[in-house]
């Protein structure tokens, strides 16, 4: 779960890790046309062009980020649950974020962080939207050319 604005090697790097734990993995792209900087359908596509091992899906919607709002928390975990391809789980979340804690425990998860400190793959979504052209070798192919049409 993540925005993914853009998609970068660092979560390829992620992806790839939770798809070495799981029989079936699924991506959700969080869409909220008042925050994103690159539209959520695309960011999906990438990333399912990416990883066609797995399932991406994109989920459209409005809500804020308020780690300390209960009654936004229930608006999230109602989005993911109702996008949720299977009747349980999941069974394990991934993150490179700290939210992912609080996120497995109200799924009834494992939570497991993949990389928070960005040693692997030194790079985050904030420092490409930043400084675009500084970052352009740490994206794929198809955001790059996104990216220097689009941003530079």
């Amino acid at each position: 779960m993540g925005r993914f604005d853009p998609p970068h090697l660092g979560h390829s790097y992620m992806i790839e890790r939770a798809d070495t734990h799981c029989d079936e993995l699924v991506v959700f792209v969080n869409s909220s046309v008042e925050r994103d900087a690159i539209p959520g359908g695309l960011r999906a596509r990438w990333l399912a062009d990416l990883h066609p091992e797995v399932r991406v899906e994109e989920l459209r919607h409005s809500l804020a980020t308020d780690f300390d709002d209960e009654a936004l928390w229930q608006r999230w975990m109602d989005l993911f649950r109702s996008n949720w391809p299977h009747d349980d789980g999941p069974h394990v979340v991934f993150s490179s974020d700290p939210y992912v804690d609080e996120l497995a425990l109200r799924f009834e998860a494992t939570a497991i962080v993949v990389d928070p400190d960005r040693s692997a793959v030194p790079i985050s979504a904030t420092m490409i939207r930043t400084d675009p052209g500084a970052h352009l070798h740490l994206v794929a192919p198809e955001v790059r050319a996104w990216i220097e049409q689009n941003w530079l």
